[in-house]
């Protein structure tokens, strides 16, 4: 593996992570942004509750992701990573306060002796689900626009986060949250065949799209006077694909809502915010920071590889849990309450790994882990990362469960 590929490969782990975090994490944060404005009376309640047994067995697992992207990216670019957090550390801050107390409503709400101290947990901890959005999109915002410079703290601590790009990427991202927990609460409600919940939940998927796409339409031209050459990028060059891909799946997410096909719909909607990830990354790549580029901000060789096989490695265990778990949600195992989840049967699970995908997996770990830390030619490297990536696909369908024969 050459040092170029070497040195960009944990960012585009860490990329990978921040969609993740914005498509499952996100939902979590606008599911709370639903139950701070869904209003009184019974139908409020409902709504409430609705979107917390939603997001309750999975909200741990989406806000994985954070840890996880900031780890890789402290350990692979101390210095990026260094300038960005000492900069932005206000909004970072708020970011990380919003996500204890989204934490802690859930905590609470168990506690809750009456509908009224239901709704005061509500109210005051679905407040971060605006306030963590609005931060992290703030920060996007500052990066894109090169206004956190290398260097402690070197940057202005108001002005590089409170500026006119950076206020509307933040708002982008709390309506993106918000459309995208309407979208999964729809689906969650058709599922569980709660048609008032449905319908209520398909007119804010309906409205939070519309808002969210013409607030990232308006980011667009915001950017060609805070920062033209990302704005040239966006428009014409290499990251127009991933804007197009965005309308597109957006486009799509809304006839598909309007039409009540809300399980495709989420596919759809994620793509749609995955995509718009990606175009920023396209369009700054491969700059992180002003005068800072990949390969300059990369820590040693060392530290990478040691980074990429445990991401590989990490990845093999963390991924069929994660698979389980959303399958198990998705499917509407966690619902208790609902008749068609208590009449289905429990599937059984195998009691017997297929041997010959244990042994594979393991082979392709040791080779995998070899390779990328003894050997120094790049077509060892190569060859390293494949059989890592073998290891992790082994490995899932060595764990996974078994369906219902």
């Amino acid at each position: 593996m050459s040092s170029a590929v070497l040195s960009a490969l944990p960012l585009v782990f860490v990329l990978a992570g921040v969609v993740l975090y914005a498509v499952l994490a996100g939902a979590d944060l606008g599911a709370g942004f639903w139950q701070l404005f869904a209003g009184g009376g019974r139908h409020g309640e409902e709504i409430r509750e609705h979107a917390h047994h939603s997001m309750a067995p999975v909200w741990e697992a989406n806000h994985v992701w954070l840890i996880f992207v900031l780890t890789v990216f402290w350990t692979a670019y101390p210095t990026a990573f260094g300038s960005i957090a000492s900069t932005l550390a206000i909004p970072l801050f708020l970011a990380g306060i919003g996500i204890v107390f989204r934490g802690a409503a859930y905590a609470l709400r168990v506690g809750a002796a009456t509908p009224r101290e239901l709704g005061v947990i509500d109210t005051v901890f679905s407040l971060s689900s605006i306030l963590t959005p609005f931060a992290l999109g703030a920060m996007v915002g500052g990066i894109a626009t090169g206004r956190v410079p290398v260097g402690n703290a070197a940057g202005a601590r108001f002005s590089s986060w409170l500026n006119s790009t950076s206020i509307l990427v933040g708002v982008l991202a709390v309506a993106t949250s918000a459309y995208l927990a309407a979208v999964y609460l729809a689906a969650d409600a058709a599922r569980r065949n709660e048609r008032d919940l449905e319908r209520a939940f398909r007119v804010r998927a309906l409205g939070a799209g519309v808002v969210a796409g013409a607030l990232a339409l308006a980011g667009i031209f915001v950017i060609r006077g805070g920062a033209r050459a990302l704005y040239d990028e966006l428009v014409s060059g290499r990251a127009l694909p991933a804007v197009i891909v965005s309308a597109v799946a957006g486009l799509a997410t809304l006839a598909l809502v309007y039409r009540r096909r809300f399980e495709a719909a989420r596919y759809t909607a994620a793509l749609a915010v995955a995509a718009v990830v990606a175009g920023w990354a396209l369009a700054q790549w491969p700059t992180i920071l002003p005068g800072l580029d990949v390969r300059e901000a990369a820590a040693p060789h060392d530290t990478l590889v040691a980074v990429v096989v445990a991401v590989l490695g990490g990845g093999a265990i963390v991924f069929p849990s994660l698979a389980l778990l959303f399958r198990l949600a998705l499917a509407g195992r966690f619902d208790q309450s609902s008749p068609a989840s208590a009449a289905r049967p429990v599937r059984s699970r195998r009691e017997v790994r297929p041997a010959l995908l244990v042994r594979t997996a393991v082979a392709c770990l040791i080779v995998g882990f070899g390779l990328l830390t003894v050997a120094n030619a790049a077509w060892a490297h190569a060859v390293g990362v494949t059989a890592l990536f073998a290891f992790m696909v082994a490995g899932f369908l060595a764990l996974a469960p078994a369906d219902e024969s």
